[in-house]
């Protein structure tokens, strides 16, 4: 039987929340409030994982399992469940060619450490075998828009057409059309399908009202882009990405203390923690708790370092920029997260620190990118005109 769409939908945003390991600052610090034995979710999980001891060639069980753990590793801002998911599929793991459910959830996976391109591999090799598979599309889709393929976001999406619900598919094709010189008929055409799709899962909404608030951020609409960051947090308000994102909002609007509030407890996450410190920064009279954080997420970086993970760079190079006031080092780190993705996000902090770094020529891959895809962003228009004028 094949999964909802909309629970599969939110595998494919797993990126946002692989974080390091965390190491605490004592041995009497209190890292983690471990699920009651009571929570029915837990049990049943526990249930799952004792079959699946039992079983562990049983691919339903594992397929289904692992799904849990992806969900939950997004509603609970957990990357553990993610390892705990890989572990679930462990005996078709390294298969060349792994039956397609596992296939399909291995992409996932690989893309969340930002393995773009054996999840690239995995997903053509489902969609050759079923080209009806909506959310095998919908990921495709997704790590396109991420590397920057539009073209073949577009197509994706437009498969998506005949398989999914109404607002799946405008909201994939709004996500490519914020990006491609079409921000604000995209925002429009979003906006109306979602107040049409009041009775879609919680998931889906969450997941267009975060890109809308993005679109109107980027457009200079911060009354209508906060209306929908608090939305989209009264629906999920653990999500880590929406955090983060809304958290950048009040960083710009300069509204530290509300940034320190949202982000309470929720700095397991490298992300969040980094965006608790920019708050602590501009706040201005927390030397010693700014002092704690630079150094806890140099350590967290150093260690991802180590490991060879990548996938923090963007952030790793604004931690740089902005906290440890390195120009030159925020630029390299920017240039390599350029060549492997290209978000809004992507562009602004490498315009930045080439602003800051005094490297216009560095800084050409990304504004040849802004004029052949139109990119439309206040941010980043600031920022183009600051390196041509050189203030």
């Amino acid at each position: 039987m094949k999964k909802p769409i909309f629970t599969l939908l939110l595998l494919a945003a797993a990126t946002a929340i692989q974080a390091a390991p965390y190491v605490p600052a004592s041995g009497a610090q209190v890292i983690e409030t471990l699920p009651r034995r009571g929570d029915p979710v837990q049990q049943e999980l526990r249930r799952m994982r004792s079959e699946l001891n039992a079983h562990p060639n049983d691919m339903a069980l594992a397929t289904t399992l692992a799904t849990r753990y992806i969900t939950l590793a997004r509603s609970e801002t957990d990357p553990r469940y993610l390892g705990y998911a890989q572990a679930a599929l462990a005996p078709w793991w390294w298969l060349t060619s792994p039956p397609a459910p596992v296939r399909l959830l291995r992409a996932t996976l690989l893309q969340s450490t930002h393995q773009f391109d054996p999840a690239m591999a995995d997903l053509k090799a489902v969609l050759g075998a079923d080209p009806a598979n909506a959310q095998a599309w919908l990921t495709q889709a997704t790590v396109q828009t991420v590397q920057g393929d539009y073209a073949g976001a577009s197509a994706s999406c437009a498969r998506l057409s005949s398989m999914s619900i109404e607002l799946i598919t405008i909201t994939c094709i709004a996500n490519v059309g914020t990006v491609t010189g079409r921000s604000l008929k995209s925002e429009q055409l979003l906006d109306l399908t979602l107040e049409r799709s009041s009775n879609a899962p919680d998931g889906l909404q969450v997941w267009a009202l975060t890109l809308l608030a993005e679109m109107a951020q980027r457009r200079g609409a911060a009354d209508i882009a906060e209306a929908r960051y608090k939305r989209g947090l009264a629906l999920s308000p653990r999500d880590s990405y929406l955090l983060g994102a809304y958290a950048d909002f009040l960083l710009e609007q300069r509204r530290a203390g509300e940034v320190l509030a949202l982000l309470k407890d929720q700095t397991r996450i490298d992300a969040l923690l980094l965006r608790r410190a920019l708050a602590l920064q501009q706040q201005g009279n927390a030397r010693k708790a700014l002092a704690e954080d630079v150094k806890e997420l140099a350590a967290r970086f150093d260690a991802a370092a180590r490991r060879g993970d990548t996938v923090h760079q963007r952030e790793q190079a604004r931690f740089e920029l902005l906290l440890r006031h390195d120009p030159a080092g925020a630029l390299a780190l920017a240039r390599k997260n350029w060549a492997v993705q290209k978000e809004p996000a992507d562009i602004r902090i490498y315009l930045e620190a080439a602003a800051q770094a005094r490297d216009a020529g560095a800084a050409k891959p990304v504004l040849d990118w802004i004029a052949l895809h139109h990119v439309e962003d206040v941010a980043a228009t600031r920022l183009v005109r600051q390196m041509q004028t050189g203030t």
